[in-house]
């Protein structure tokens, strides 16, 4: 179930209905013969004498586009439905969204997480399927824009090189209004003269196909580019382009909405002008009407439909090694980001900024421990910091209050989509460090949080950032929310705060705080508990 805000709705009819009564007045009020439909793109006659016909190249990369883009499509509505609602605005307050695909409205009466705002979506459509696989639906999408990437620029310099270009590349205004009459024909059900698509094509489908080569795909990965924690903290007027982060991800999705209905019409007039010569165009690159390109091209079709099935096989049955191969791709660009100075937290956002909500999140602790320290305020709490130290201390609120007082405000990025701006307060994390004095052989953070694990079997919630990664500005511990105490529910008595990372490496309800040797000394040695049970990525700049 989708809900979609009246004026969208109204703006969607619009933009559907207009067009088409613009039609059929022209073809009612002065006849089909009113709307030529000249050829546009390589002609028979081309004087360029460009190459005609499909290449092995076109052949090829137009099959690898169908394998990755079905496999993006598919992870990326994973992704969308752990937090089914788009927004304008960063603050993502719960009524602001201009698209939700739940019939939930968010209780005010009890805590609603973002996790509790979840909802379920069949393997049947996306990869992996089902509710929150946040860390597994990453994975499969990031893998799969490599290839989606890697198969663009093969096309598009090939294109160019080849001398193909002038059938996706209009090279006269005079396209637009071809492509018009074009559109009268099919939108009044009179087929236009078409040219053969083995030479050329008419002027839709060349602004068509230009559309989605140049315009749609390089939007995709921009957009994609800027829903990144880090990229947005170094270059903050990147995402402002597309009206900030949700702005970036509705229009991603928006995009995601171009390829089906593209996808659509494309299929539906491949079978309607003639399948066996388009398929044999597209498959043999031959210009007959002979079965064999049709059956080859079905035999292709399923083995795309197939892989959508072995995807789904081997995210549930070999989690561990897509989380590998997702880290073994994607690790060494985050290596680089973390290590370049420009990529350092910032304060980014004023206190005009902050967001009017902000998600909960997390499973709040359910021990006995923790909610005698809440109804006491914390004032008997102690933050234990050890291991690999030469001065493993225990601090209390006030004592960390002594210690010096930092502040910023930021924007929170949600690996479930969400985002909120707030101000926080409390230490940096490079004063503790400076008070406890890690060992030469500390390199990783371990926090330990009071709280549980929410979808991975229970178990205490943990994870680590590397030393680096701490000790740089704007990261702190946080003991205030919006110039108050930090609320129990967004993690009281303490909370970490890293502004260039995803928000589940920020742990809540801070219990102890470990130096330790390597990320292989904790839990299952993934990094966390998401990263452990939930195959979450250890460095998640991205």
């Amino acid at each position: 179930m989708f809900l979609l805000r009246r004026r969208y709705i109204i703006w969607l009819m619009v933009v559907i209905v207009v067009p088409l009564a613009a039609a059929w007045f022209q073809v009612l009020a002065f006849g089909i013969h009113s709307a030529v439909s000249p050829i546009a793109g390589i002609t028979v006659a081309a004087p360029s004498g460009a190459p005609r016909g499909f290449p092995v190249w076109i052949r090829w990369t137009h099959f690898a586009n169908v394998f990755f883009i079905f496999l993006l499509i598919r992870s990326g509505l994973s992704i969308l439905f752990d937090h089914p609602r788009l927004y304008w605005n960063n603050g993502c307050t719960p009524g602001s969204e201009w698209l939700r695909f739940t019939p939930l409205t968010v209780p005010t009466d009890r805590v609603w997480t973002a996790k509790d705002d979840a909802r379920y979506i069949s393997p049947l459509l996306a990869l992996p399927g089902y509710k929150h696989t946040p860390g597994m639906s990453r994975s499969w999408h990031f893998i799969t824009d490599y290839g989606f990437i890697l198969t663009g620029i093969i096309y598009g310099v090939m294109l160019f090189v080849s001398g193909q270009w002038p059938r996706l590349v209009p090279t006269s205004w005079k396209v637009i209004p071809d492509a018009w009459q074009t559109f009268v024909h099919y939108a009044t059900f009179h087929w236009p003269i078409e040219p053969d698509g083995y030479y050329a094509y008419n002027a839709l489908q060349q602004l068509g196909y230009f559309a989605v080569v140049f315009i749609m795909a390089p939007l995709s990965i921009l957009t994609g580019i800027a829903m990144s924690p880090a990229l947005d903290n170094a270059f903050p007027w990147y995402p402002r382009i597309f009206g900030g982060r949700q702005g970036a991800r509705s229009i991603h999705f928006l995009l995601l909405c171009g390829y089906l209905a593209f996808t659509s019409v494309h299929v539906a007039l491949v079978l309607a002008t003639g399948a066996h010569r388009n398929f044999n165009h597209i498959v043999l690159g031959t210009d007959n009407t002979q079965p064999l390109g049709f059956y080859l091209g079905c035999v292709g079709l399923a083995g795309v439909v197939a892989s959508w099935v072995l995807a789904y096989f081997v995210a549930w049955k070999f989690p561990r090694a897509i989380q590998r191969l997702h880290k073994l791709l994607i690790t060494p660009l985050e290596l680089g980001l973390s290590r370049l100075k420009r990529f350092d937290p910032h304060e980014r956002y004023t206190r005009a900024d902050i967001s009017p909500y902000f998600w909960p999140n997390g499973k709040m602790p359910d021990s006995e421990e923790w909610k005698q320290l809440a109804r006491r305020n914390f004032r008997e709490y102690r933050l234990r910091v050890g291991g690999c130290v030469a001065n493993p201390v225990e601090l209390t609120l006030a004592d960390l209050r002594t210690l010096g007082h930092d502040e910023h405000v930021a924007l929170h990025h949600c690996i479930q989509g969400w985002s909120g701006i707030a101000q926080w307060g409390g230490i940096s994390m490079a004063r503790v460090i400076g008070l406890v004095k890690p060992l030469p052989t500390a390199r990783v953070v371990e926090f330990i949080s009071f709280g549980e694990g929410s979808y991975s079997g229970g178990g205490v919630y943990y994870d680590t950032q590397r030393l680096e990664d701490v000790i740089k500005p704007e990261c702190l511990l946080a003991y205030e929310m919006n110039d108050a105490p930090l609320p129990e529910v967004h993690g009281a008595p303490l909370r970490l705060r890293v502004e260039n990372q995803l928000g589940f490496k920020m742990v809540k309800w801070i219990r102890e705080i470990r130096f330790v040797e390597t990320v292989s000394a904790v839990g299952k040695g993934y990094g966390g508990k998401n990263e452990d049970d939930e195959y979450f990525d250890l460095l998640p700049y991205i």
